[in-house]
């Protein structure tokens, strides 16, 4: 499931579209590793091998920085003392919670 660009970190949106101009870098790839093989005259696969491996390792990289993205942007703000939506929601919910119980309590008097 797609997660909404509202809800997504900066970090994570920028990882994400570095992907996307990786992906589409590819095919601009490989007519530069068609021209690079045609003037250093070396065999046209073996450049493309060459700059696939280069880009595989682009991916992956993008790819670690994603997954540790949220894990990093977590710490930080647990360190700067900022609350996680997870957390306001569910004190939100224990709030209102009481809120009801107290006004149930109001009501027997």
């Amino acid at each position: 499931m797609a997660v909404p660009a509202s809800d997504r970190s900066p970090l994570s949106t920028l990882t994400l579209a570095g992907l996307g101009a990786v992906a589409l870098a590819a095919e601009r790839a490989d007519r530069l590793a068609d021209e690079l093989a045609g003037r250093l005259g070396v065999e046209r696969d073996e450049v493309r091998a060459a700059v696939a491996d280069v880009l595989e390792s682009w991916r992956r990289e993008a790819g670690r920085l994603g997954d540790s993205t949220g894990s990093t942007a977590a710490r930080v703000a647990a360190e700067l003392g900022v609350a996680s939506k997870e957390i306001v929601d569910d004190l939100e919910l224990r709030v209102a919670q009481i809120e009801h119980r107290l006004r149930l309590l109001e009501r027997a008097e």
